[in-house]
C-alpha cells in the first residue's frame, strides 16, 4: 500500500463519514444513546462510551479486512490474475462511486438491512439492555456488520492487497478516520444535520472512490502489460533455443573447430 492509496483511504473515510455513515449509522447512534448514556454522566464517561462503540466498529472493519486480504492473496498465482483482480476491483470501485452521486441504484441492490436477522436482533437487545460497560464495545461491532457501501468499496480495497494484514491495515486505517465525525455527532447532532453540506461531502466522497477506481484500473494494465511482455520474451528465448538447440558446455580445452560456436 502505497502513500496514494493511503491517502485515498483517508480523504474517502473523512469525506465520506460526513455525507454518508451519520445517515446510515446516526440512528444506530442516537438509539443506543438514549437508551444506554445517562444524560448525567460526565462528559468524559460519555466519550468513553462513544469511543469504545467506534472502536468496536473498527475491530470488525480490521477482522473483516484480514479476511478480504487474505481471500486476495489466493489470487496472487501470477500478473495476469492480479490484472483481472485488479480490473474488477477497479470497475465495482467506479460503480460504487457512481451510485454514491447518485447516478445509479447499485448500492440499493446489495445494502441488504442485517437488522432483520433474528440472530443479530437477540445480541442487539440483549447488549441494549446491559450495563456492561463492554456492550458499547460490541455493539460497535455490531454495527460494523451494518451493509454499507463505505465497507463494500474499502473491502475491495483489502482484496486488492493480496495480504491479510495490509488487507486488515486498509480498514484499520478506514475505521480510524470515521470515528472523529460519527464521535463528534454523539455530542452535537446538529452540525450534521445540513443537508446541503452533507450532499457536498458524499458528492466529493464519491470522486474519491472513482478516482481511487481508475487509479486501480490503471494498476491493472501495468500488471497485465508486465504479464504480456515477460510471456513475449519468454516466447523469444523458446522459439531461439528450438531454432539453434540447447547450449553445450565443454569443458577447458576441448573445444574444437566447429564446437560450441567456436571459430578457432
Amino acid at each position: 500500500m502505497n502513500s496514494i492509496e493511503l491517502t485515498a483511504i483517508i480523504s474517502f473515510a473523512f469525506l465520506a463519514s460526513i455525507g454518508h455513515c451519520v445517515g446510515m449509522c446516526g440512528g444506530f447512534i442516537m438509539t443506543y444513546t438514549m437508551a444506554k448514556v445517562k444524560p448525567t454522566a460526565s462528559k468524559v464517561t460519555q466519550s468513553l462510551y462513544h469511543l469504545s462503540y467506534n472502536l468496536g466498529r473498527v475491530f470488525t472493519y480490521t477482522i473483516l479486512g484480514a479476511f478480504f486480504g487474505y481471500f486476495g492473496s489466493l489470487w496472487e498465482i501470477n500478473p495476469l490474475a492480479r490484472s483481472i483482480m485488479f480490473t474488477v476491483a477497479g470497475i465495482l470501485m467506479v460503480v460504487m462511486g457512481l451510485s454514491f452521486a447518485g447516478k445509479l441504484r447499485f448500492l440499493n441492490s446489495i445494502e441488504i438491512p442485517i437488522g432483520n436477522y433474528s440472530w443479530f436482533k437477540r445480541i442487539f437487545t440483549y447488549q441494549m439492555n446491559s450495563g456492561n460497560k463492554s456492550s458499547f464495545f460490541v455493539l460497535g461491532m455490531l454495527n460494523g456488520l451494518f451493509p454499507c457501501g463505505l465497507v463494500y468499496t474499502m473491502l475491495v480495497t483489502a482484496t486488492t492487497t493480496s495480504s491479510a494484514f495490509y488487507g486488515a491495515l486498509v480498514m484499520f486505517v478506514f475505521g480510524i478516520f470515521t470515528i472523529p465525525t460519527l464521535f463528534t455527532f454523539a455530542f452535537v447532532i446538529s452540525l450534521f444535520s445540513g443537508q446541503k453540506f452533507r450532499s457536498f461531502m458524499i458528492q466529493f466522497a464519491a470522486l474519491t472512490v472513482i478516482i481511487f477506481g481508475i487509479w486501480t484500473i490503471y494498476k491493472a494494465y501495468l500488471q497485465f502489460d508486465y504479464w504480456y511482455n515477460t510471456n513475449k520474451e519468454a516466447e523469444k528465448i523458446e522459439s531461439a533455443q528450438m531454432k539453434f538447440g540447447p547450449a553445450m558446455k565443454c569443458a577447458p580445452g576441448k573445444c574444437g573447430m566447429g564446437k560450441c560456436g567456436s571459430k578457432k
